[in-house]
């Protein structure tokens, strides 16, 4: 046998391998032509509201007036009072909808079909002049009255939102319910466990996953709604802003705080809605998104433990 000696390679010989690739990142010119725009026009839209006859010192001087906390006060108790209408009336809906007789599930299609297809001003209109069809409620020995003392402007403004909804909340609520597997009934079922007690203790704990994102989106959109009860003469946020502005002049300005009003109210339920979805995606995912707190206190943390730059050694 012959011994082949192996030549070794010099030690300054740098090793031979593939080079690294210098990844050259693409420019996006038509990102920076959108900035461009985008600011563009919104530095139009603010030199067009700064150079108009606005008095913007009326906001501030009737933000936390009495009549504004009225308004304020009124159209968080009619949203909340409305959205209980509609999400009771609206689970008493989806089972019917759901349910194997035919008669139930046909009035609870032909209701849905109905207010789903009506705009909510014309059914509030509908409700404030009933009057002119009823002249008196009799409930017989229960309740008695004319038609126009019984339906208050704030009954006007409860019935026309809280029904409305309810038919919203119907769909969103069946959505919820058909989005748990059929297995699981299937298996209460086979435990022995009642229809009832299989939906309040199997199906809707499941189905609020589905059920809660948009129900939060609904409470958000019902308090913007309240503002349609002005029209039958319900005094809640923007109705107490028109008055406010009719007497003082500020017309335009009444109607912006009132939009601040409203832009304020929405971002807290925003922010309670994120808390809610987070609370109810404790089963569905390994880990929860962290809240603005936990980045906030993250990014403080990464700052404060990053190492401090040292200059080179001579």
């Amino acid at each position: 046998m012959t011994d082949i000696k192996k030549t070794d390679r010099p030690a300054d010989t740098p090793p031979t391998g593939p080079e690294a690739i210098k990844a050259i990142p693409v420019r996006h010119y038509g990102r920076y032509v959108a900035a461009v725009v985008a600011l563009g026009i919104l530095g139009l839209l603010i030199w067009a509201f700064a150079g108009g006859n606005i008095n913007w010192g009326a906001i501030p001087d009737y933000f936390f007036n009495d009549r504004i906390l009225t308004g304020v006060r009124e159209t968080l108790l009619l949203t909340l009072l409305s959205m209980i209408i509609g999400i009771v009336g609206g689970i008493v809906l989806a089972v019917m909808r759901l349910s194997k007789n035919p008669v139930t599930s046909s009035i609870a299609w032909f209701y849905i079909w109905f207010f789903r297809g009506t705009p909510v001003l014309v059914q509030l209109f509908v409700w404030f002049n009933l009057g002119f069809v009823f002249e008196y409620v009799n409930l017989g020995p229960v309740y008695k009255d004319e038609w126009s003392d019984f339906m208050t402007p704030f009954l006007t403004a409860l019935l026309g939102l809280g029904l409305n909804e309810a038919a919203y909340m119907a769909e969103i609520c069946r959505a919820g319910l058909l989005a748990v597997d059929e297995g699981q009934t299937e298996a209460a079922h086979a435990l022995g466990m009642s229809h009832g007690k299989t939906l309040r203790r199997i199906v809707i704990p499941q189905a609020m996953r589905v059920i809660v994102p948009p129900t939060g989106n609904e409470v958000i959109n019902m308090l913007k709604t309240t503002s349609l009860v002005a029209a039958v003469q319900y005094y809640e946020l923007l109705r107490y802003a028109q008055d406010i502005g009719q007497t003082s002049g500020a017309t335009v300005e009444m109607l912006f705080l009132a939009a601040a009003w409203y832009l304020i109210l929405t971002s807290i339920l925003s922010v309670g809605q994120y808390y809610v979805e987070r609370y109810y995606a404790r089963g569905s995912s390994r880990q929860l998104p962290p809240t603005p707190l936990q980045r906030i206190r993250a990014n403080l943390l990464s700052l404060s433990n990053r190492p401090a730059s040292t200059g080179g050694t001579a």
